[in-house]
């Protein structure tokens, strides 16, 4: 620290220089402010401390030396009554007085200042309810334990330390008080006495002034005085040091207070009157003020506690910092974070049986704050948790949330001191730590190297795999671990390590099933990943199948692993097409025929349709003896027989051999006497059972073309007339084509 105040070479005689290094002037206490304070440093072990300092030659205006002396003892006096009175509220001395000839000095515990220095600054609600609290704790001890009476309880008399913690000092006019609470005397304020050795007059009670007595109500009093100028921002009596004017304005103190309770909280209104009444009897003790609604507020207990933290067993702390504390430390502004709760926090990671359960609190500071408060107030001490010896519960809350500390910070050195904190956790016999590692795993991946990966990670995790026995929660842990560094994993890696545990885990439980699913299906989105078509065919969907019909799969869980299926059978399905494309495989294309007969063409097969010339019957062929010839462009169908010759249908007609359909009801005929249908191209010994065709009524033509289908279909079911007409026509050609010759 710099030296930057005139003291410096004032001090340079007194021994506490040894001890301590002076820093910057923070301000005044005591009486008269009497007491220059200072910022400073133990040299032993750099501790920060506050030096209180008295220049002799301020007293040296009051001419009379034996003056000066007295002075000079009322103040060492003072530091001698701190020292005997040890209480967290009174004001806690680091080092006992030194003096000099030109200056008394003592070290006392770190310091903002005294509340006279920031008495107009503007306080939280919860600032003022906590160190309003502090300072009645403060009286009430010293009323009901030391037994005695303050008599100058005023804003130069109150000090708030580092931490925000209110402390109670000047102690320079202590009385003892009377067991029965009844008054003693006292010397009123007068200015016939140096007013460097008197109580401050605007604080003190008006029976002392008026009556020269003082009782512990007086006390009472002046703290009312007190609250009424912290939340006015000035002293509700300004008497200049002049007794006659005190009394005055004490006259009209109770003409101020309507003035004044607007801007106090409506819960401590009442209270204050009862403080500032003249009549000692009417005012509350401490005791009674330390229990009033105002104060019940579970954020100023957990403050309050933590004031006493250092009193308090192992199992005391333990459970403030996972209850009480943790329930209200976001009720806490986050002034007081680092200011009160901090401190005591950093105190007690040095111990093994709180460590776990400090770190609660510790978390959701790192949690909440920004990015410079972790770098900057946090971590600076914190950071040596991972090295210490842990407990193995402290060691699993670290691991589960290194994620948050090495997300936030950007100190990119914090990773060398964590990293290797959860690499030796791989190699924990404690399976609680090997979880923990693998969970951290998972959650910090970003964060670790491939080389790290390759070479720890991996292999460290296949060992738990193996020595877990199929346990749920551990395979489960194993499984995430692997999801979140498969993409820092070689080919190879995951052919040789990754995948033969996929195929070992067994797929009973339905988190388990799951995630062996989603690492399947990032397998399948990269194919670097070496998942195969033919590892999925042989191994992956033979393991995996079976899992549909798991009845204690939920129905999202079944619809992520039917849809993976579906898209590694997708992939199977293009990778085998393409191939056999490559291997010049054609699929043998349907023949399709447009028959006129749309009925005919769907009962005979497309295989056995053959179009041909068409091939005439016996009457056209006469008629295309005694005719001209013309060019037929006409095609017939030839049905192709398998019995041998091709047989000929007339009109394109398609009738099945093996399709019998029975004949309308109009026209009686049994199947077994169907109508003989003679072909011209063959003899009688070719006959052979032709089909009726049934068409119905809406699809019979109506036109002469309907007529000669219709004399075709009688034909059908008339054999005798088509054979008589046949034989007669060939019998006229015979004859007519043999008289010649005769």
């Amino acid at each position: 620290m710099s030296k930057q105040s005139p003291l410096s070479t004032l001090i340079d005689t007194n021994p506490l220089v040894q001890t301590f290094e002076i820093g910057r002037f923070i301000g005044f206490a005591g009486p008269e402010n009497a007491w220059k304070i200072y910022e400073a440093l133990r040299r032993q072990d750099g501790k920060e401390v506050s030096i209180f300092v008295f220049e002799k030659r301020c007293a040296e205006k009051l001419h009379k030396p034996r003056r000066k002396e007295t002075i000079t003892e009322i103040l060492r006096s003072s530091v001698r009554q701190l020292e005997r009175f040890r209480h967290p509220r009174i004001l806690q001395i680091v080092a006992p007085p030194e003096e000099c000839p030109e200056t008394l000095a003592f070290a006392a515990e770190a310091l903002r200042g005294s509340l006279n220095n920031v008495i107009s600054s503007n306080f939280m609600d919860i600032e003022l309810k906590y160190g309003f609290l502090q300072i009645t704790e403060a009286i009430q001890y010293l009323h009901y334990n030391a037994r005695v009476i303050h008599r100058n309880v005023c804003p130069s008399s109150i000090f708030i330390n580092k931490r925000g913690v209110w402390k109670l000092a000047g102690l320079e006019f202590v009385e003892r008080c009377n067991d029965d609470e009844t008054p003693i005397p006292c010397i009123a304020w007068t200015s016939r006495l140096p007013k460097m050795g008197q109580p401050g007059l605007d604080f003190i009670a008006p029976e002392i002034q008026k009556t020269s007595t003082c009782s512990t109500s007086a006390d009472c009093f002046s703290l009312g005085l007190v609250i009424g100028a912290v939340f006015n921002g000035d002293s509700l009596i300004e008497a200049n040091h002049s007794s006659s004017s005190y009394l005055k304005q004490m006259d009209q103190l109770e003409s101020l207070l309507p003035g004044l309770l607007p801007k106090v909280p409506v819960q401590l209104q009442e209270a204050l009157i009862r403080l500032l009444n003249k009549d000692p009897r009417a005012r509350p003790s401490s005791q009674l003020l330390a229990l009033i609604k105002y104060f019940s507020d579970p954020a100023v207990q957990a403050l309050q506690f933590l004031d006493v933290i250092s009193m308090k067993d192992p199992t005391q702390k333990a459970s403030f910092y996972r209850g009480q504390l943790m329930d209200v430390i976001g009720m806490i502004p986050r002034k007081l974070w680092f200011s009160n709760i901090w401190p005591a926090l950093q105190n007690e990671m040095r111990t093994q049986e709180v460590l776990a359960s400090v770190l609660q609190p510790i978390l959701f500071l790192i949690r909440e704050s920004t990015r410079e408060e972790l770098d900057f107030i946090l971590m600076p001490t914190f950071r040596f948790v991972f090295s210490q010896p842990k407990s193995i519960q402290a060691t699993v809350t670290i691991l589960e949330n290194l994620n948050i500390i090495l997300d936030k910070s950007l100190d990119e050195s914090l990773k060398d001191e964590a990293l290797p904190m959860l690499f030796a956790a791989f190699g924990s016999a404690t399976v609680q730590v090997q979880q923990a590692a693998l969970i951290s795993t998972s959650l910090i991946s970003v964060h670790l190297d491939e080389a790290s990966i390759r070479r720890i990670i991996m292999p460290k995790t296949k060992q738990i795999y193996q020595a877990c026995n199929q346990e749920n929660k551990l395979t489960l842990s194993v499984l995430k671990c692997i999801e979140a560094i498969l993409d820092k994993l070689d080919r190879s890696l995951v052919v040789d390590e990754v995948l033969p545990i996929l195929y070992d885990v067994k797929l009973s439980d339905p988190d388990v099933v799951v995630e062996v699913v989603q690492i399947y299906r990032r397998m399948l989105l990269e194919k670097r990943q070496g998942l195969s078509i033919n590892l999925m065919a042989t191994r992956v969907l033979p393991s995996l199948l079976p899992q549909t019909v798991n009845p204690s799969l939920s129905l999202d869980q079944f619809s992520i692993l039917v849809s993976t299926l579906q898209e590694m059978l997708d992939s199977i399905d293009r990778n085998q097409r393409n191939k056999l494309k490559l291997d010049h495989l054609t699929v043998i294309p349907v023949v399709k025929t447009n028959l006129r007969h749309q009925r005919s063409s769907e009962l005979i097969s497309s295989s056995q349709v053959k179009i041909d010339a068409r091939k005439t019957s016996s009457a056209e062929d006469m008629v295309k003896r005694s005719d001209p010839p013309v060019q037929d462009n006409l095609n017939f169908l030839r049905v192709a027989s398998p019995q041998g010759p091709y047989r000929r249908l007339s009109d394109n007609t398609m009738i099945s051999n093996t399709l019998r359909v029975p004949t309308p009801t109009s026209i009686n005929c049994d199947d077994t006497n169907l109508p003989i249908r003679r072909h011209s191209s063959i003899g009688p010994e070719g006959r052979k059972n032709s089909v009726a065709q049934v068409v119905e009524k809406s699809r019979q033509p109506t036109s002469a073309s309907a007529s000669a289908v219709n004399s075709r279909r009688s034909s059908v079911f008339q054999p005798g007339l088509l054979q008589q007409i046949g034989t007669g026509v060939y019998q006229l050609f015979t004859q007519s084509g043999a008289s010649p010759s005769k």
